[in-house]
């Protein structure tokens, strides 16, 4: 009997509800329209994460010029709770890493997890994620609202 499949899958118009679903369960903040309208012109740099053919988690990033540099923003990465630990979320984050290293042009990676999401944390520290800097009250209405910046060069 072969194992569990993983697979990435493009957010297009007919499943960005399935996209809206997840990130409702998942992150502890809201995503508002443009947020999704955004999401729909970014092609590989978001996708759906299926386990057997279940949509169970989604990565969405956006390319960011700031700071004269170009850098990929990975906006939210996450995968519902009971399917952690499967290597769904690495497989997504592989995805975001190849698309850089392919380009060649990014000087960076970064995103922002909130303080107390150690395990957060840990896994993007596997991946070479250094915390650069700590925002305070980066998020609203959620406790703790101070946000580490996590960078990857």
């Amino acid at each position: 009997m072969k194992g569990s499949r993983i697979e990435l899958g493009d957010v297009t118009p007919h499943n960005i509800k399935q996209l809206k679903r997840l990130n409702q369960v998942i992150f502890p903040v809201s995503y508002n329209d443009k947020f999704y309208k955004d999401v729909l012109e970014v092609g590989e740099l978001a996708k759906l994460a299926y386990f057997n053919d279940i949509a169970v988690g989604a990565v969405c990033c956006r390319v960011d010029h700031s700071q004269n540099q170009k850098r990929l923003y990975i906006m939210t990465l996450g995968c519902l709770a009971p399917y952690r630990r499967l290597k769904i979320g690495t497989k997504m984050l592989n995805h975001v890493l190849n698309i850089c290293e392919k380009d060649g042009t990014f000087d960076n990676i970064y995103l922002h997890v909130q303080i107390s999401n150690e395990s957060a944390i840990d896994f993007y520290r596997k991946f070479g994620f250094e915390i650069i800097e700590t925002k305070k009250n980066y998020y609203k209405r959620i406790e703790p609202a101070d946000a580490h910046v996590l960078q990857k060069k």
